[in-house]
Parts: C-alpha cells; structure tokens; sequence
C-alpha cells in the first residue's frame, strides 16, 4: 500500500489564501473541516464526508479561547499536533491550516458575531458568551478560507445550528454540511474531552445516551416533556451523575422547549442534554 503524502501545513490567512487560489485556478472544490484538534474518530467521519463532496480537504486546528469561559479548560484542552497530523496524513488530507491566537485575533480586534436568542438558551445559557465565540472564529475561518463546503458533526446540534443561522443571516458562499454524531460500541459520543474521564467514569457515562433514549421513548408513548426529563435525570444521578445543565425536548431548529410532540406540529425535533460527570462535562442528543 502506498503511504500518503505528508499533510501541508500553513499557518498564516496569506498562506491559506495562496493555497487555496492555486487550487481555484486549477478549478479543484474545497471542503473545510474545522477543528480545535485532538482528534477521533469522530473528526475522521468529517473528513471521509468531505472527501466524498470536494476534490481538495482542508482541516483547521485552532483552540479557540473566546468559546472559553472562566473556569473552564482552556489551558489544559488536549493538544497534540504530532498525533492529529499523522491521521490527517492517513486520512489524505490536502492541507492543515493551523492559525496561532495572533493570527485570529490580532491587535485591536472588536468584532464579534452573536446569533441572537438561537445562541442564548441551553448551552448559551449553561456557558454564557459560548456562541458568540463559536460564531466569531467559525464566521472568521470561513471567510479566510472561502470553502465549497464546511462540516461540522451532529454531536455539537446547538451548535450547528448557530452555525447554520450566521451562514444565512451573513450571506456567506459555502454550503453546510453535517455528520450524524459518532458513538462507542455502548453509545458514548465521542468527544475530545472524553480522556478526562477516569475508568469508572467511563463505565457510567453511556447511562447520558439510555436516559436521552429513555426520555424519547417515554414521549413517543404520550408522556409530557417535562415529566419524562425529570425521570431521566433522575436516572442520571442515580448511575452516578453529579449534576444535570439541562436535558430537553425541543423544535431542532429553533431550540424553542416543546411540551410534547404534538407541538412540534409535523417538524423535526431534539433531545439535547449536557450533564457532569466527575470534572468532565458531557454534551449529547439525539433526534426525537
């Protein structure tokens, strides 16, 4: 088998611009993945998906300390450029564009993007100025590297549709595209942060996936939102769980609350929970 070809870095928005003329000219299709690094198998579903829709792959791998709030794990986040080059490289990725704080946010920077009140409720609400650090830097690598496509998984669902919203709102040339969320063998979606948890940590956290589940099956058999949540936190901290942010049935376009199907009127709708577990937070949902 032959090996791959090592993946190109730049670093700077003029290199990544360069690059990306070249393949312009050339008259290639471009997807980009966007990443905080860290990488899984999760992020590898991304790129396969971008392989199939795009003739050039463009990954970014940029920690982004405006999603961070206070407390939270900015500086020990896990990173290891080493190791995530080597799957790009197997994953025939053309190009990492790996940007250092200076380059996204130089002297004077002032401008944010905010979504508005799609951006301000559940993780919005658990983790103030979230989106609006989401939007700016997503909003910031799209318009530095002008891609087809941009793809982004189905695990961050709030998320995505921030993302979706400030595409259409800001008139940006680039199509969306999602990846459903990727699961273990016992339905933990795979998360950077999952290395935090210890072993018994990890034996407990798939009860967040059954409770989503259960809270589903719960409604489908004509229980309310809100007492089919209720049974499923109270679930969580029985498997061990120390605390619940939220676990809610909503519109999933809107992340407006529902109270039962019927109020979804035919639309597509959501669970979505995030829950500790120990130090580690843990973000989830599945469709409804």
């Amino acid at each position: 088998m032959t090996a791959s070809p090592p993946v190109t870095i730049v670093r700077s928005v003029a290199e990544l611009r360069a690059q990306v003329a070249v393949w312009r000219a050339a008259g290639e299709t471009l997807a980009l993945v966007p990443t905080m690094g860290a990488l899984h198998a999760g992020h590898m579903a991304l790129i396969f998906r971008a392989h199939e829709i795009a003739s050039k792959v463009c990954v970014s791998l940029f920690v982004n300390p405006a999603q961070f709030g206070k407390n939270e794990d900015l500086s020990t986040y896990p990173r290891n450029e080493a190791s995530d080059l080597a799957l790009l490289s197997g994953a025939g990725v053309d190009l990492l564009y790996a940007p250092d704080v200076t380059q996204m946010y130089g002297p004077g920077d002032a401008t944010r993007v905010s979504v508005g009140s799609l951006g301000e409720s559940l993780e919005g609400l658990s983790r103030p100025g979230f989106f609006t650090g989401v939007a700016t830097v997503v909003t910031k690598l799209l318009l530095q590297c002008l891609p087809d496509y941009a793809l982004f998984g189905e695990k961050d669902f709030q998320q995505l549709q921030v993302i979706k919203r400030l595409v259409k709102d800001l008139a940006i040339p680039v199509s969306i595209a999602s990846v459903a969320c990727y699961r273990e063998n016992d339905g933990l979606a795979l998360s950077s942060r999952n290395i935090y948890l210890d072993k018994d940590e990890r034996l407990i956290a798939p009860a967040l996936y059954k409770a989503m589940n259960q809270m589903a099956d719960a409604m489908r058999s004509g229980d309310t939102a809100l007492l089919s949540s209720q049974a499923a936190q109270a679930f969580l901290i029985h498997a061990g769980f120390s605390s619940v942010d939220y676990l809610v049935a909503c519109d999933a376009e809107t992340m407006s609350d529902i109270m039962s199907l019927a109020d979804l009127h035919g639309r597509p709708g959501r669970i979505l929970a995030a829950a500790r577990l120990g130090t580690t937070r843990l973000i989830d949902n599945i469709e409804l």
